[in-house]
């Protein structure tokens, strides 16, 4: 296969991403063309916040494209379009290794050790000598591909969650998992020993991605979009989200918990922690449980009175 390099400056880097898709290239991608240089550009934002800046200075866009298109006409009908004034050294063709993309892409994800209970396994690794030991050792082995959902168990926030559910959920426990992305702390729960367990996301892919996983690990959550929430409490309501997201549900979220449960928030900064315990005060004080690279897991349990 082949791709097309292109230049381009910060204010033209996205609609010709844009043109180039149209255009009927495979994929495309946005890089810094002075990166591994002193002009290499950091940019930041948080997640669910929309960037400040969206392209470098100086980029390079680079496109896949199929064997019947022609980077010659890709170029011309940018140039025609008035797109992208393009020199004849502002691009080049390069040549995509025939690489298995498969087996390099499963090569990045291996088992993931979570606290002393839980092992996060893909199912490529499942008969590695590791998720056998982990078995014989009593671990919660979670059988979990990377997917479209957020929840692989790489991330700090997802960390937190699963270590308070392995260190405090008892069996026979009832479980709410808010935002539950591919299902990974529904199923960990199950596996942990909760009577019930629901999930709920505003993502379709998300509940499917949920029922999904809870079927390969032969562990039932029930999944839903929250419309299809039935009425009622739990002994721990778990939201992984953000910090947003979690203010607004507030109200909804302490509402959940039964009288003694604990609700567990996580997907919040450590920065952010004052001003969440202030959002959920009027019905649980939440207190910072444990932290990872500048994330906060923050629980509160609820009055009985």
């Amino acid at each position: 296969m082949r791709e097309i390099v292109l230049m381009c400056a910060e204010q033209e880097a996205e609609n010709v991403s844009d043109a180039l898709l149209e255009l009927g290239v495979l994929s495309v991608s946005v890089e810094d063309a002075d990166e591994n240089t002193d002009q290499e550009q950091p940019l930041y934002g948080e997640p669910g916040l929309e960037p400040e800046v969206f392209a470098w200075s100086r980029n390079r866009v680079v496109a896949l494209l199929p064997e019947d298109l022609e980077a010659v006409i890709i170029v011309q009908q940018l140039r025609d379009q008035h797109v992208l004034e393009l020199n004849d050294d502002d691009w080049f063709v390069r040549d995509v290794p025939d690489n298995d993309w498969v087996r390099m892409t499963q090569a990045q994800f291996g088992p993931i050790e979570v606290g002393s209970k839980i092992l996060i396994v893909p199912s490529w690794h499942a008969d590695d000598e590791i998720t056998q030991q982990a078995q014989v050792d009593g671990k919660v082995c979670i059988q979990l591909d990377p997917g479209l959902a957020f929840g692989t168990g790489s991330h700090a926030t997802t960390h937190l969650c699963l270590e308070w559910l392995a260190e405090h959920l008892q069996s026979g426990q009832s479980v709410l998992d808010y935002g539950c992305g591919s299902g990974i702390l529904g199923i960990a729960a199950q596996k942990l020993g909760a009577s019930k367990t629901d999930g709920v996301d505003v993502d379709t892919q998300a509940v499917s991605s949920t029922r999904a996983n809870a079927q390969n690990n032969q562990v039932n959550v029930n999944a839903t979009l929250p419309d299809g929430l039935a009425e009622g409490q739990y002994d721990v309501v778990v939201a992984n989200i953000l910090s947003n997201p979690l203010k607004m549900l507030a109200p909804m979220l302490s509402a959940r918990v039964k009288p003694g449960g604990y609700l567990v928030l996580a997907g919040i900064f450590e920065w952010q922690t004052a001003e969440m315990q202030d959002a959920y005060a009027k019905d649980i004080q939440l207190q910072p449980w444990r932290d990872r690279e500048g994330w906060i897991c923050l629980v509160g349990q609820k009055s009985t009175d």
